[in-house]
């Protein structure tokens, strides 16, 4: 085999002549750090983006054609999330070349791979490899657990600051719908209050995850666009998919947690106190839980030796925890309003409102005998408390309706047992029987 010091032609000569086509430096600087050569053409189209989950089968060799790693031994194939340095930077640079369904030989310099350390027992140090990749698929990343926010990287950022919540941006927007360009504007807009500007909910919950200068694909749900609702100005239907492509151009970050003062802390969170019951009114529980989560995550480790600001705080913490146990009822999410109510007791142990929401949440949870002791408690505090006592009787209905279910469930089983057990019964009988006319 050829040194290190030789041209990477010469290192890869023996590699290169056995596999058909032309080399192809695929690197950005055109460095010759890594070398394609298409063994399988893909399918013609897209290609992955910065972000995509891909998932490869690859077989990695030496230039003596030793075998270091593959897939196929192990039969499962990779996936990662290309351009974002989780893998080799050959792998980055190469995988983003690739057609889905494309195998290609890429052969790669020490920098591009494993550098001057090599890798301890398979690759010695500053060595060209070469890996054999087919790009079997890839797909948006998800910047969401249900998958209602799928972003793709056109152009990288710089840096690595982001925006963050209460943040003020500048970005470019182009909206499509069905191949309809419908919103194309540069606009300026607070993280955390895009709507007021007429950006949809998904947009503003991209951004903390963006950079400056960066241009990326948002592929968003109805639930994340304009909803049930539509969008009127724009010509959008109810529960309508739709796609933005954003550039982020410049943006300011807000004042963290501890770059404030409390005074700043409590002034800011007596307007944002507004701004989530604003969004409240109006139907907008997703972006109400922002402000006032933001007010929580300020306030929450938050003490003060004067009894009159320790008592502004307390009351900021409680009125946001019970908003936020309201918004969770309304967007029948029951774990979060209990977490939440929680937190009040804590600090106000018989609160009225905190209990029945508990107990709302408990029930939808079908937690029936907690949930009555959870209006109980309210009637103990609130005698005249009408909608408590209502909800006992629901209560109370529905633990017997389980209980019947629950007879009903036994009864039919019991019932099968008995059958079953006279079935056994009657074929001992018959084979008795039988047994005891032989032997007359």
């Amino acid at each position: 085999m050829s040194s290190n010091s030789n041209t990477l032609e010469e290192l890869g000569s023996e590699i290169l002549s056995h596999t058909p086509g032309n080399g192809i430096d695929v690197t950005p600087n055109k460095d010759q750090g890594v070398i394609k050569i298409v063994k399988r053409l893909g399918h013609a189209g897209d290609r992955p983006m910065i972000g995509d989950k891909v998932t490869v089968h690859y077989t990695g060799r030496l230039l003596n054609r030793k075998k270091f790693d593959c897939t196929h031994d192990r039969k499962e194939p990779f996936s990662f999330n290309v351009g974002k340095g989780q893998v080799l930077k050959a792998w980055d640079v190469g995988v983003s070349s690739m057609e889905r369904g494309e195998v290609a030989v890429f052969l790669c310099k020490p920098e591009y791979a494993y550098g001057v350390a090599g890798n301890p027992d398979k690759i010695p140090p500053n060595s060209a490899v070469v890996f054999e990749i087919e790009l079997l698929d890839f797909h948006a990343e998800s910047l969401t657990n249900d998958g209602g926010i799928l972003r793709r990287i056109k152009v990288k950022g710089e840096g690595f600051s982001n925006p963050n919540e209460g943040a003020k941006v500048h970005v470019h927007l182009e909206g499509s719908c069905g191949g309809r360009l419908f919103d194309c504007r540069d606009v300026s807009f607070v993280v955390g209050e895009a709507e007021d500007k007429g950006v949809p909910f998904g947009v503003d919950r991209a951004m903390d995850q963006m950079q400056k200068g960066e241009c990326c694909l948002l592929y968003l749900q109805s639930k994340y666009a304009f909803g049930s609702e539509g969008k009127a100005e724009f010509k959008i239907g109810p529960n309508k998919d739709v796609e933005y492509e954003v550039t982020l151009k410049d943006f300011q970050r807000a004042k963290e947690c501890w770059e404030m003062d409390l005074n700043e802390k409590l002034q800011l969170a007596a307007e944002v106190k507004i701004k989530g019951n604003q969004y409240f009114k109006a139907g907008r529980h997703f972006q109400a839980v922002i402000q006032y989560q933001r007010i929580v995550s300020w306030l929450e480790m938050e003490c003060s030796a004067k009894p009159e600001e320790q008592k502004r705080i307390q009351d900021f913490l409680l009125k946001s925890h019970l908003n936020l146990a309201l918004c969770y009822l309304r967007m029948k999410e029951p774990s979060h309003v209990v977490e939440n109510c929680n937190k009040v007791i804590e600090l106000d142990e018989h609160n009225e409102k905190a209990l029945y929401r508990r107990g709302k949440a408990r029930l939808l949870r079908n937690e029936f005998s907690l949930a009555m002791t959870d209006f109980q408690q309210v009637l103990q505090k609130n005698t005249s408390n009408r909608a408590a006592r209502a909800q006992i009787a629901i209560c109370q209905n529905k633990i017997k309706e389980h209980h019947e279910q629950d007879k009903r469930i036994y009864a039919n089983m019991f019932q099968k047992f008995a059958e079953q057990d006279a079935k056994v019964r009657q074929l001992i009988h018959d084979w008795e029987e039988k047994e005891e006319e032989k032997w007359r």
